[in-house]
């Protein structure tokens, strides 16, 4: 069975994706920061809890080492747990929202290359967005044109930039980052805006089930790749 950790996956787009994959009969590792919400959606979904706060070495640690003694390898990891930072464009926040949306794919993906090694077709999809592409914010015809949100984006420029260079680095696991679509969650609530995160989830499903002679180095929503 593929084997697969989602991070942040209690809720919104990872706790989708984790229902799907599921379906296709992997088996998910659900990783979350806080315990007894993780329990919780894992047991809900039949997934495998792991503890997992992608801000801190130890528990990023923790977790890998779960995974590797329980199956050896992983086939997927997605890099979904993100955070929107928009309280405050400060120093603190700043530091807050790029620890976990792209200093945390760098702990995770570190901690999980050499189980991906393993793998006979190791994969990596990172949750990013279109509001950290230079195209779409500079584009009035485009959602994120009119997004304040700056320490968001630029976490998320930096989180598709670690993706192409993960896949250039590391030639033989695929890296793909995916724009899910304007997504209905708990992150988004004070917009009022978005599509269920069951359809968003779809996207990063289909680059979690690539097949070995897949893409890598590439950002795409569900129709196709976007420029950035």
């Amino acid at each position: 069975m593929t084997v697969t950790l989602i991070t942040g996956a209690n809720k919104g787009i990872g706790f989708a994706a984790a229902k799907q994959l599921l379906r296709r009969g992997h088996t998910v590792y659900l990783g979350a920061r806080d315990v007894e919400r993780g329990e919780k959606a894992a047991a809900e979904l039949g997934a495998r809890f792991v503890q997992l706060d992608v801000t801190d070495d130890a528990s990023v640690g923790s977790a890998l080492a779960t995974i590797d003694a329980a199956e050896g390898r992983l086939d997927v990891l997605v890099n979904n747990a993100g955070v929107l930072g928009s309280e405050a464009l400060d120093g603190p926040t700043a530091l807050r929202v790029f620890d976990t949306n792209a200093v945390g794919i760098v702990r995770v993906t570190e901690a999980a290359l050499p189980l991906l090694r393993k793998s006979s077709n190791p994969t990596v999809v990172t949750v990013s967005s279109s509001a950290g592409s230079f195209w779409a914010v500079t584009n009035p015809d485009r959602p994120e044109f009119g997004l304040p949100l700056a320490l968001y984006s630029a976490s998320k420029a930096a989180a598709t930039m670690l993706t192409v260079q993960y896949a250039k680095a590391q030639p033989g696991i695929k890296f793909n980052a995916v724009e899910p679509g304007t997504t209905a969650t708990d992150m988004t609530a004070a917009f009022g805006i978005g599509r269920s995160p069951e359809e968003s989830a779809e996207t990063v499903v289909r680059l979690a089930t690539l097949d070995v002679d897949g893409p890598t180095g590439t950002f795409s929503d569900e129709i196709g790749e976007l420029p950035w």
